[in-house]
């Protein structure tokens, strides 16, 4: 089958070619992917930022049908469509997984990382960690909603904020953007939309924002934003930017919550005596669990929330990886694996 695998070469950062399969074994399935987008983490991935990997299969935005599954499976049954997401699978029995919180859990695989992802013609998943894809949910669209969509409707939901309050989003490309949809449509949030890019803002007041604002038109974005509505409720930051972090901790009013999500290289700078003062909680957010999964695809499902996707080749993945590079890409680019 065709993967695109991460390289050992330095001149390049991805080879697509032909990988074989193993066996399948105790508690598996085997899925034919149909697509698979192409996450800002992939590229970490691919670039050795979180350790070197050369020769792992990437993706973590699969959906495929389930072909083949194990003699002892019966969370899945061949034909179903499923997902393969970031959280691959738990350990199961740690406090983390038994309690709701199973991302977190010390033992974790990850597609694409730790264990060979979906960026390729098919791929074994542990099955019942695959969440199934529900009927009336574009499969192409599911791809985003299996990372992007679920981690900012995780974001959002830890926020904490209710309806009618305003929730500022640090970041409007593929997550940003899911993120705004989210807040809008799910939540009932106000929303102020956050980035460097006008063609990204633009698009951002298509999907629901109420409010954008260019930083590089308006510096002191949050210095603004506490003079107009008296600071946020709620920030959710998924911008590749220290400067987004620090701006967030002070776009926010007394008690709120700062969800990070995005994963730049710096250290984020912190004022503690305002964090002290004003009660600030500024907390991590990983992805989402397998039940969170299953509700933000329900939303999708439900037309509440519609990614913005881009089918491309396989063979074109180095491509995306610089257009990502460049902050050229609108939306989620798409491996069809259909394509040709």
């Amino acid at each position: 089958m065709k993967a695109a695998v991460v390289s050992s070469e330095k001149t390049k950062l991805v080879d697509v070619k032909d990988v074989t399969l193993r066996p399948l074994e105790t508690g598996e399935a085997l899925v034919d992917i149909e697509y698979c987008g192409v996450c800002h983490t992939d590229l970490h991935v691919a670039k050795g930022d979180f350790g070197e990997v050369p020769g792992r299969v990437l993706g973590h935005e699969g959906v495929g049908i389930v072909k083949e599954i194990a003699d002892d499976v019966t969370s899945l049954n061949v034909g179903d469509r499923v997902s393969v997401a970031w959280f691959f699978e738990g350990c199961g029995s740690c406090e983390y997984c038994v309690t709701g919180r199973e991302t977190f859990c010390r033992d974790v695989k990850n597609a694409g990382y730790s264990v060979d992802g979906a960026m390729a013609e098919q791929c074994i998943v542990a099955a019942d960690y695959a969440v199934k894809v529900p009927e009336g949910l574009d499969p192409q669209q599911a791809t985003s909603i299996t990372c992007a969509g679920v981690t900012t409707y995780k974001a959002i939901k830890v926020s904490n904020v209710s309806p009618g309050e305003w929730i500022v989003i640090f970041g409007a490309g593929g997550l940003g953007n899911l993120a705004i949809q989210y807040a809008k449509r799910v939540f009932n949030a106000k929303v102020i939309a956050v980035d460097i890019n006008d063609d990204k803002l633009q698009l951002a007041k298509e999907v629901g924002a109420d409010v954008t604002y260019n930083v590089k038109n308006v510096a002191n974005v949050d210095e603004v934003i506490q003079k107009e509505i008296g600071g946020a409720h709620a920030a959710v930051v998924t911008a590749v930017s220290k400067a987004a972090f620090n701006q967030a901790v002070n776009a926010v009013r007394p008690t709120s919550k700062v969800v990070n999500v995005g994963l730049p290289p710096e250290k984020m700078d912190l004022d503690i005596i305002k964090s002290v003062l004003d009660g600030i909680e500024i907390i991590g957010s990983l992805v989402g669990t397998r039940k969170d999964l299953e509700e933000a695809f329900m939303f999708g499902a439900e037309g509440k929330v519609v990614p913005v996707v881009q089918p491309r080749k396989l063979e074109e993945v180095n491509d995306i990886f610089q257009e990502m590079e460049d902050g050229t890409i609108q939306g989620r680019m798409v491996i069809d694996m259909y394509l040709k």
